[in-house]
């Protein structure tokens, strides 16, 4: 069940953006529509892929699957499945998961109705194995299972091995003053940690306070910097010091280190690169980062090649650096790592 390439996932309507990066990485882009591309070529190139800021996800090595009808379609999935499991032993819980572009109007439909039909092909012919399928989306990392990915109404990639690059949706808050808030809490799981109790944060460029809501609701202390106001659970926050002052202007003071630096600011990236980002980097004015860079007004190419070359402070002053555009990201990047000390 193998086939050349990747079926690449992005968010919907950025996929002219993940194919520029593809080819930017000297990958050959085979096709794209809403929210994916189809890298043509070895497999092997997906491997670069897990490193990139576009991608969701990476279906690697898939087949095709065609047909007009729902029963054809979980026909060939099923299929596709029952070959590739030859010699192999399935002991564990496995995804099972089956997806397709948001913005078509009724391919969600289309694609629940032929994974509903897959499930009843599986328990009537593998019941043990159809136990243990799980719909849980597995967050960052290898997976292995079956992924199905629906590029139009009558055509499908499958594939059962995926590399998860991070981003998901993540559940909103009431309390949380913007947004803004659900890009923080995943960033989170690309980092793979989070401000603790009595952890300190320095957040720039914090009203309404999304980000300083999201620290201080784990415990953490916040000093918010922005002359704007706090607004929902970030308002009167005890945990939170709000300081109406210019973020471009703060500092922490020759002894102070902040376990977390925070900015997420409507500027030109320049501008917070090289006014923030590169002082708290290589001061050592932190140890752990996660940083919005808006790409509305710049290439967001020419800016990724920027973020990674040698001369970045994020690769002069950091590590573990991931670029990512995230599910709930615009027209920006967000940057986690840790300070090098």
């Amino acid at each position: 069940m193998s086939s050349n390439g990747a079926l690449v996932v992005c968010q919907s309507g950025f996929e002219g953006l993940l194919s520029r990066e593809m080819e930017a990485l000297g990958l050959p882009v085979a096709g794209s529509g809403p929210g994916w591309a189809l890298m043509g070529g070895p497999g092997e190139g997906a491997k670069a892929l897990r490193r990139a800021a576009f991608p969701h996800a990476v279906l690697e090595e898939p087949a095709a699957v065609s047909g007009e009808r729902v029963n054809e379609l979980a026909q060939g999935v099923m299929d596709l499945f029952a070959a590739s499991l030859r010699g192999e032993r399935v002991e564990a819980p496995w995804p099972c998961l089956f997806a397709g572009g948001q913005d078509v109007t009724g391919l969600g439909r289309r694609v629940s109705s032929v994974e509903a039909a897959f499930h009843e092909l599986l328990k009537r012919k593998m019941g043990r194995i159809a136990k243990l399928a799980c719909a849980d989306r597995p967050r960052v990392g290898p997976a292995r299972g079956l992924f199905v990915w629906f590029t139009d109404f009558g055509s499908a990639q499958v594939a059962r091995t995926a590399f998860m690059n991070g981003p998901c949706r993540m559940a909103d808050d009431d309390a949380a003053p913007s947004r803004s808030y659900l890009k923080v809490e995943e960033a989170y799981g690309i980092l793979g940690a989070e401000p603790r109790a009595g952890e300190s944060v320095c957040d720039l460029g914090a009203a309404p306070g999304g980000w300083s809501y999201s620290a201080a609701k784990r415990g953490a202390r916040v000093v918010a910097v922005d002359n704007g106001p706090m607004k929902g659970g970030a308002l009167g926050n005890p945990l939170i010091d709000h300081r109406r002052d210019d973020a471009f202007g703060f500092s922490p003071g020759r002894e102070a280190v902040y376990d977390w630096l925070f900015s997420d600011m409507l500027e030109d990236p320049h501008k917070v690169l090289q006014s923030i980002v590169r002082p708290w980097l290589a001061g050592g004015w932190c140890r752990r980062f996660v940083i919005n860079l808006k790409f509305g007004r710049v290439d967001p190419i020419s800016l990724l090649a920027e973020l990674r070359s040698p001369d970045s402070p994020f690769a002069k002053h950091a590590s573990g650096v991931r670029i990512t555009h995230l599910y709930h990201d615009r027209e920006e990047f967000t940057v986690t790592g840790t300070a090098a000390r």
